[in-house]
């Protein structure tokens, strides 16, 4: 009897853990913070003038649209992946670009 449950747990767990593997991007998730913290430090230091931040922040908010719509159907494809990778790699290069450039602003306090 007991037997029969723990196989029967084990199961479950088996079928229902590949589910949850499938929607999960640890690695978007990550970049994600690690961008938003990019920009808010370009903000407070003055790298990032206050339209360059906002237009940054617009493309995050469009990555994690594109995220949320690609974990919509309960599996991130491999394509899906590739697509949000890119996405943010063009993220990130625009924020190195916009603190880079020769625009300033006043530091935040």
């Amino acid at each position: 009897m007991i037997k029969q449950s723990l196989i029967a747990a084990a199961l479950a767990v088996a079928f229902t853990a590949p589910a949850f593997a499938q929607t999960a991007t640890p690695g978007i998730d990550q970049r994600q913070a690690n961008q938003e913290k990019r920009i808010e430090q370009g903000e407070k230091s003055g790298a990032l003038t206050k339209r360059e931040a906002a237009n940054l922040e617009k493309r995050e908010t469009k990555l994690a649209n594109d995220k949320a719509a690609a974990q919509a159907d309960g599996n991130v494809t491999k394509a899906e992946r590739r697509k949000l990778n890119r996405e943010a790699n063009r993220d990130s290069k625009a924020i190195y670009k916009k603190k880079h450039n020769n625009r300033t602003a006043p530091p935040a306090k």
